[in-house]
């Protein structure tokens, strides 16, 4: 090869390079987008606003069936249910379920919650106001833990959804879960003698 190919593929390379770079970093606020203008999925980004919440108008002239749902990823030794598996609801007040946890291993696990709600199109009308979905959740060898989720359905969800199920599946948190495992155990509390 002569230099000016060499320069040619080289610069060929650099150009390749720096676009698949440029598509990397593209494609998350793309997928966004997809999830929320193009399918009506509404990506969970905390709590519901209070003052969001506090504009709306309870209907009691409709009822929603809110069906519950959860599971773990195969790699965490977690049983993970809801405490029930449904629920009759108005649009427009706040009501709470609450999921069960447990750690069946015989050590420490940080797990994080990902939430689903189904049909696609009831995400942007189901807002939840506290979740244990919005944080890591420790759980000791053994722990079982009640964990509620607080939740209302929009007045201005379309009138042909009668059925949301709201689904929850857990994951292990490995470099949260090796975070605690090396951190020093907190000192044993000193006794005082009556």
């Amino acid at each position: 090869m002569t230099s000016p190919a060499i320069k040619s593929s080289l610069r060929t390379i650099a150009l390749v390079s720096l676009a698949s770079f440029v598509a990397t970093f593209a494609l998350v606020p793309l997928y966004y987008i997809a999830c929320e203008k193009v399918f009506g999925i509404k990506l969970e980004s905390g709590p519901t606003d209070e003052a969001q919440v506090a504009g709306m108008v309870v209907d009691e002239s409709r009822t929603i069936l809110v069906e519950f749902d959860g599971t773990v990823n195969s790699k965490l030794p977690w049983a993970f249910k809801p405490q029930q598996l449904t629920m009759q609801v108005h649009p427009g007040r706040q009501y709470e379920a609450n999921y069960i946890a447990r750690n069946t291993s015989d050590h420490p696990i940080v797990g994080n919650a990902a939430p689903s709600v189904a049909p696609s199109t009831a995400s942007t009308f189901f807002s939840k106001t506290e979740c244990f979905c919005f944080t890591e959740q420790l759980l000791n060898a053994g722990e079982e833990r009640l964990m509620p989720v607080r939740f209302i359905v929009d007045p201005d969800l379309p009138a042909h959804i009668s059925t949301i199920t709201l689904s929850y599946t857990f994951f292990s948190n490995d470099a949260a879960t090796a975070r605690i495992v090396a951190a020093p155990a907190p000192p044993a509390a000193a006794r005082t003698a009556p």
